[in-house]
């Protein structure tokens, strides 16, 4: 099917487009506009031009909303009009912080003689694809198939009822206007022909990712584990870290997993591979040495440049995959690296109401990159007496270490071997970094900031809970805890209906899209996390009223496992299915995950088979998968090593608990509190006046204990059967 989709375009379009794959953009481009991305509302007169975005709340919507183009949300409005017109739907997606997005809106969305072309033979459509996954994917599917790439921006041309005929990704203006006349020819000369594209597109769009329902029992084991590693390693930098490519993605699941695996194993070479790169990335340009966080990726291999913007998402998957590794190896590169980008987070990304928004942009003053870069002059000057010291420190030079003379600051080697090249102390070296970096941090604010997409997204959020709830184990700061309380309380509040259902997105206090699969699954993880760092049981009942939502309005019976889109959503042309994990953990391997769990907790068995049909249905792609099964390897563990359930009761439950819970054992579920509370696996363990520690296993306990080490020992020694 793909290969017969790429043929009909290579003869039906003779245009040799330069294309340019907006998510590996790197280059810099001229924008002579910068809109602030916060606005709420758009005044409409002071613009020679106003179209229907308007009235949107997404941030990038907004950007668009004075274009001469006639964009439209995606909705009825905008299909009901090419239909009744006969026009080709334009359907550009992208989002706030993408830079090549902006530059083709400068290049091709501003320009008048672009928008006259537009706007006299297409319908255009404007999507947020961070709002409106599901558009997104889609249509992305469609760009994949045709082109056999993808990225953003993400421009496709379809027919009035929405199926594409033609899908690429950032386009010149040239080569745009060019393509569209050409589709429009084809469009109006032989319909017949269009038709036929947009059947076997979309016939390809149905057939692709499609899950069976597998017979069969299913079955996992520690071999299977042990397999699962060989698709990573031979992928792996071992000198630079992530994988041999570039650009390079941090992909926060697949060395979690790796983690995991060590963990089960012993397999060392798994560790080396998380540390280097967890090491490289924290002193790489991809992290900001001055303000913490991290950007979205490196376009080299040494993680040296980032693509600059700063997505909520890759932060919280950070926090929890560093806290990860902290609590495995206790280096303190990685409390420090935690604590930098919770720091940036709620400098930078945390609203009033103590949600996060979602994203910065890459580029200010019309450059991509200018916000976070130095010339070795101004360098010096903010750092002055050690900027020799520092310059050297951070890589620094006259002629920079980039582009245009400018510098990324980049480490290239721990703390402790930069010193003793240096002939000073660790203490010393790390005095005047601490010194340097507010000074730095100061000067940096005073520059033109990045745009900020200040929209509230349920999912992202949901990861923010579990890395500060990843955090506070691993740290034990109350601030943390705080943190994922007061944004878990948000979500209850705000984002989630007494019946279970969620919306998808918040801002200035509304939210306009029902929720998808990735919000549903991540806030259930989120919540299943804040129980097991408070003991506070309300958060499993949540938990278990969004599955059982999920369970009406997500599940595909046929193959057990969970569309994308709610069955109350207006339908697309194709009802997808996540099963692969990418920079974001895949829905259905995340809920699979939950359904054991939750199973675990509420003693539901149903639920734990549930999750085990699933990774049935999938084993065989998950073993030899790599980073984009990660989710499913999880699962594999859980079912090939039984995990541990410890029931921690008394009045020193929480003290035991973070004891516990500062080593890493992924295989370890904690529950208790103060009292028994209403988990029937607590039922009959209250002692009045003591705090007892049962670890039990395959419905077995050990004899209670009430010193955590003694409990840590049951778990080594129950392991080493």
């Amino acid at each position: 099917m793909t290969m017969s989709i790429r043929n009909i375009f290579l003869f039906t379009f003779s245009l040799s487009a330069f294309t340019v794959i907006g998510a590996c953009g790197q280059q810099s481009a001229n924008q002579q506009h910068q809109q602030n991305l916060t606005q709420s509302a758009v005044d409409t007169t002071k613009h020679k031009y106003t179209n229907h975005l308007a009235s949107e709340s997404s941030p990038y919507l907004l950007m668009h909303a004075h274009n001469p183009v006639d964009w439209y949300p995606w909705g009825d409005e905008a299909l009901t009009k090419a239909k009744l017109e006969n026009k080709l739907l334009i359907i550009s997606v992208g989002y706030a912080a993408c830079h090549w997005c902006h530059v083709m809106e400068h290049e091709s969305f501003e320009n008048e003689e672009v928008a006259q072309l537009m706007n006299a033979h297409f319908v255009s459509v404007k999507v947020d694809r961070e709002e409106r996954p599901d558009v997104d994917q889609v249509y992305m599917n469609a760009c994949q198939l045709i082109s056999g790439n993808g990225g953003w921006p993400l421009n496709v041309v379809a027919l009035p009822d929405g199926r594409p005929i033609y899908a690429g990704t950032y386009f010149p203006k040239d080569n745009w206007m060019s393509l569209l006349q050409q589709i429009h020819t084809f469009y109006v000369q032989t319909p017949e022909k269009a038709l036929e594209q947009a059947q076997q597109v979309t016939e390809g769009i149905k057939g692709s990712e499609i899950v069976n329902l597998k017979s069969g029992t299913p079955s996992s084991t520690i071999g299977d584990l042990k397999q699962s590693a060989i698709g990573y390693h031979g992928n792996i930098d071992h000198d630079m870290g992530g994988f041999n490519r570039a650009p390079k993605f941090p992909l926060p699941a697949g060395w979690s997993y790796l983690l995991t695996h060590y963990y089960h194993t012993g397999d060392k070479k798994s560790l080396d591979a998380v540390t280097v790169t967890l090491d490289r990335m924290a002193w790489g340009g991809i992290n900001d040495q001055v303000g913490g966080g991290f950007a979205r990726y490196s376009v080299d291999s040494e993680w040296k440049v980032p693509h600059f913007e700063k997505m909520l998402y890759d932060n919280a998957q950070l926090v929890s995959l560093y806290a990860h590794a902290y609590r495995l190896t206790k280096n303190e590169l990685y409390k420090t690296t935690i604590t930098q980008i919770t720091e940036f987070l709620e400098r930078e990304l945390m609203s009033p109401e103590g949600a996060f928004y979602s994203s910065l942009d890459a580029d200010s003053e019309g450059e991509e990159g200018r916000f976070y870069v130095w010339t070795k002059k101004e360098f010096d000057k903010v750092v002055g007496a050690d900027a020799a010291l520092l310059a050297a420190y951070y890589r620094v030079t006259e002629a920079g270490n980039w582009e245009h003379g400018n510098n990324v600051l980049i480490r290239y080697k721990s703390d402790a071997d930069f010193a003793r090249a240096q002939k000073i102390t660790l203490a010393e070296l790390q005095k005047k970094v601490a010194k340097a970096r507010p000074a730095l941090l100061a000067a940096r604010a005073a520059r033109v900031r990045p745009p900020l997409d200040d929209k509230i997204l349920t999912a992202w959020n949901a990861l923010m809970i579990t890395g500060y709830a990843d955090a506070y184990r691993a740290l034990g700061n109350k601030e943390m805890l705080a943190q994922a309380l007061r944004t878990g309380n948000f979500m209850k509040s705000k984002m989630m209906s007494a019946d279970g259902r969620l919306n998808r997105n918040y801002k200035n206090g509304k939210s306009t899209i029902n929720a998808y699969l990735d919000d549903y699954a991540l806030t259930i993880e989120a919540f299943i996390n804040l129980y097991q760092i408070t003991f506070d049981e309300q958060w499993l009942t949540h938990a278990h009223t969004l599955a059982d939502y999920t369970d009406a309005h997500f599940y595909d019976a046929t193959s057990g496992m969970y569309f994308y889109t709610s069955n109350l959503d207006p339908a697309l042309i194709a009802r997808k299915m996540e099963i692969t994990d990418n920079v974001i953990p895949g829905s259905n391997s995340v809920m699979a995950q939950c359904f054991y769990k939750l199973g675990t907790y509420l003693y539901k068995p149903a639920m734990i088979d549930r999750a085990a049909q699933m990774l049935h249905n999938v084993k065989d792609k998950a073993v030899a998968g790599g980073p984009y099964y990660a989710g499913w390897q999880q699962l594999i563990a859980y079912f090939a090593s039984t995990p541990f359930e410890v029931a921690i009761v008394g009045p020193q439950s929480q003290a035991v608990r973070a004891k516990i819970e500062q080593q890493f054992m992924p295989d370890v579920f904690v529950l208790g509190g103060v009292a028994e509370g209403s988990l029937e696996l607590l039922e009959g363990k209250l002692q009045p006046g003591r705090t007892m520690i049962y670890v039990c296993r395959n419905k077995t306990c050990k004899l209670p204990v009430t010193d955590p080490d003694e409990a840590l020992k049951q778990i080594k020694n129950y392991k080493l059967k």
